[in-house]
């Protein structure tokens, strides 16, 4: 239900001015989320013994998240850290806290953790409590030194050290709470003290002063060979140029993803699909040559289900400012050294 709500609001959140209508509901969302967040005054939010960073983004749906948290995990592991991954598991069909391990798929873990893991092989966990998760990694993985929380601003139930938000294209959409416009929480005037902010777009997308992301495709590889963990072919997708395939996108910005392959100068059909669709059943039409998918889509399909069709998974290539990892590196380890006795 909250799905098809979003999907129905989201052209006039991003339009020229929130709904008006709904402007009361608006107010009280903000009420609610201000007690929320005054309640945990009162009952200590749960503190790691180790930094917390906590990446999201400050409107529903994707903007780049885990793209954003494998290369931080990767450039700060390069910094002498041993960081851990928590996350809510969106649209996984498991319950309680459930760890990465060798065996546990993507429907178990959610395909967003499941990515981290395979691209990262750090510990991950996931919970619908990500205090609950942090628990569990810790004590499963002591030596792990940083917890980088996979969203969950708005959980206030985890006492954090650092945020990252992150911007797309769509920015901060018409300025209005949900349900009035996307927002979870109000666009601030300037920048919290203990938060950096990522544009994953051509240029700064609110007022908010941050840095650029770079993303670009950085190729394709048949499905079974990428379950099989073999690297993006760079020319495969100069190879499709010509012939007529179909896309599919079941992530939070899907024109995203087919913005981008036509700007390899494919010629594709679109196949938008809700964000963590369940892909058991491949939702193309019988004999569809060609079809091409993300990552976050490749990790729910079954070559073996997938017939004749041939399906390449194209990945990113995410690049972060230098100037970021050197600021959160610097943060990150001034939280360590004053929480250390």
């Amino acid at each position: 239900m909250r799905a098809w709500l979003e999907r129905a609001l989201v052209a006039r959140w991003y339009g020229p001015s929130p709904i008006t209508l709904l402007w009361p509901l608006a107010r009280l969302y903000a009420a609610l989320a201000w007690l929320n967040r005054w309640a945990w005054r009162w009952r200590q939010p749960w503190r790691a013994p180790c930094p917390v960073l906590v990446v999201g983004n400050l409107v529903v749906g994707g903007a780049g998240k885990t793209p954003t948290v494998i290369a931080l995990v990767q450039a700060l592991r390069q910094r002498g850290w041993r960081p851990g991954v928590v996350s809510r598991g969106h649209g996984r069909r498991s319950r309680g806290v459930v760890l990465a391990a060798p065996g546990v798929g993507a429907t178990t873990l959610g395909d967003e953790p499941w990515l981290i893991a395979r691209h990262t092989g750090v510990p991950v966990a996931v919970a619908a409590r990500r205090a609950d998760a942090a628990q569990a990694l810790l004590s499963a993985h002591p030596a792990v030194d940083l917890l980088i929380a996979d969203d969950g601003l708005q959980h206030a139930a985890l006492a954090r050290d650092a945020e990252l938000w992150v911007f797309d294209e769509r920015g901060a959409g018409n300025g209005a709470l949900l349900p009035a416009g996307p927002l979870r929480q109000p666009l601030p005037a300037t920048v919290p003290a203990t938060v950096n902010v990522l544009y994953n777009a051509r240029s700064a997308t609110t007022a908010l002063p941050g840095l650029l992301a770079v993303r670009a495709l950085a190729g394709a590889v048949p499905l079974a060979d990428w379950h099989q963990g073999a690297a993006m072919q760079a020319g495969a997708l100069a190879a499709l140029r010509g012939r007529a395939v179909l896309a599919l996108a079941g992530i939070a910005a899907p024109e995203r993803f087919f913005g981008m392959l036509r700007a390899e100068g494919l010629t594709l059909t679109a196949l938008p699909l809700p964000d963590h669709a369940d892909l058991s059943t491949p939702p193309w039409p019988a004999g569809t040559p060609t079809v091409l998918c993300t990552e976050k889509d490749a990790a729910k399909l079954d070559p073996a289900a997938c017939g004749a069709t041939r399906v390449w998974v194209v990945g990113l290539d995410f690049r972060l400012p230098p100037e970021l990892i050197a600021d959160l590196d610097r943060r990150l380890r001034g939280a360590r050294s004053a929480a250390a006795p």
